[in-house]
């Protein structure tokens, strides 16, 4: 089993104890050894304080490199830091471009939060008719916060004719 399974296993304590700091090791050499799901992992533990002290910057040079290795969630992770200035400068335009590529993709909270950079007009023109094909994507995908989104849609007829019947 590789170092980046171990690491899950400890953060959740699948066939062993819980233990965070054990997962954070685990997923440090994991990084360490190119692993890009060690890396998003990595990154997650110190973007959450999981295992060692919070520390954003290194959470958004760990999403970084893990991006760069081309997984649609870990894309969508680095959309989320360069969006809220989390470890970076917040820079919407590259928010917008790694949201893009994550859904593009087909990951589910990357349709999503695609979703939300059309309809607030988040580094990208706003456009309410593609913020709703998102959020229908990422419906149809399985994402609650996609629901909740597509829901808010046909309630106030946000790219979409409203249709209270669809809302629930």
């Amino acid at each position: 089993m590789d170092n980046a399974n171990l690491g899950y296993c400890y953060i959740n304590g699948i066939g062993t104890t819980k233990d965070e700091q054990k997962a954070f090791r685990r997923y440090l050499k994991s990084a360490k050894g190119g692993n890009h799901n060690g890396q998003n992992n990595l990154g997650y533990c110190y973007h959450n304080g999981i295992g060692t002290i919070k520390d954003e910057g290194k959470a958004f040079r760990w999403y970084l490199k893990s991006a760069e290795g081309g997984h649609h969630m870990r894309r969508n992770n680095l959309g989320y830091c360069y969006q809220n200035g989390i470890g970076t400068i917040k820079d919407e335009e590259r928010a917008f471009q790694w949201h893009s590529k994550s859904a593009e993709g087909g990951n589910h909270n990357g349709q999503n939060n695609l979703g939300i950079c059309y309809e607030n007009g988040i580094g990208t023109i706003k456009d309410e008719g593609k913020a709703f094909q998102w959020y229908l994507k990422s419906a149809e995908g399985g994402s609650g916060d996609g629901q909740l989104n597509l829901g808010y849609c046909y309630k106030k007829g946000i790219g979409t004719i409203k249709d209270e019947g669809k809302v629930f």
